[in-house]
């Protein structure tokens, strides 16, 4: 549930701050769940995400949607300076109860890399009129996580080489195909499940139609990036305060960079 006073104290939703558009790198936050504890790492408290949001708010950060990245990657759009992109893995249903509200309060663009195959049948999860509940509020843009988030790495080992491959395309497609159905959208953006990825994946990747793929490799995104690898920072119950800081001038090259976190 939200926190009464980490609404309270958050201030009038302000517009994305008007600065010089110029060639930085920026920094793209991805979370997995949300609640009132942290029983393990993909956790963060609802407390803790919404002291993040207001600290974005109040620094002078400018949260643009993860598609204006993809552009700038492409050399086919700048970004403000300080650019951060959320986004958010998997589609738990605390999405919808935890982070909803709080990112409405704010107005900031999320993207959201789902797994179709858990949606409206997994416990954990958020059935489909939730994502189209969030997808209507303007906010929300609803990508691919692969159809049941497989472990790739794994499959490759289990499995012959053809068939092997078969099951690589069918992931890609098919989550591809029911998000479009489902959602009346046009997906092309996929992150990678665990972060795994490889010529052969790519290379699938971009026949089944997707523009740009996500890591969970902790640096910067610049014009430099692989658009097919492009990295995100893994945000844990344990960049609160202080650590969030630190991680975001990590991210925005203020800091040195640092070793990516295992997921």
């Amino acid at each position: 549930m939200l926190i009464a006073g980490s609404l309270a104290a958050a201030s009038v939703p302000a517009k994305i701050q008007d600065s010089p558009k110029i060639a930085r790198p920026a920094i793209i936050l991805v979370y997995h769940r949300f609640g009132p504890s942290s029983p393990g790492m993909t956790t963060v408290r609802t407390s803790v995400f919404a002291s993040q949001l207001r600290f974005l708010h109040d620094n002078g950060y400018n949260v643009v949607p993860l598609r204006d990245v993809v552009k700038f990657i492409e050399g086919r759009g700048d970004l403000p300076a300080r650019a951060v992109a959320i986004t958010a893995d998997d589609g738990h249903r605390s999405v919808f109860t935890e982070m909803r509200p709080l990112v409405e309060r704010y107005r900031f663009p999320v993207t959201l890399f789902i797994y179709p195959s858990a949606i409206s049948n997994a416990s954990y999860a958020m059935t489909w009129q939730q994502l189209k509940l969030l997808q209507a509020t303007g906010l929300f843009d609803i990508e691919s996580h692969t159809y049941w988030h497989p472990n790739f790495r794994v499959e490759k080992r289990r499995l012959s080489a053809g068939d092997y491959q078969k099951l690589v395309e069918w992931q890609l497609s098919k989550s591809k195909e029911v998000l479009e159905r489902r959602l009346g959208k046009r997906v092309d953006l996929l992150a990678w499940p665990f972060g795994i990825y490889d010529d052969q994946l790519i290379a699938a990747a971009r026949r089944a139609g997707y523009v740009a793929a996500f890591t969970i490799e902790r640096r910067r995104a610049s014009q430099q990036t692989n658009i097919m690898v492009v990295p995100r920072f893994l945000v844990t119950d344990r960049d609160a305060g202080k650590a969030f800081q630190m991680l975001l001038e990590e991210g925005t090259g203020i800091h040195r960079t640092g070793r990516s976190r295992a997921r």
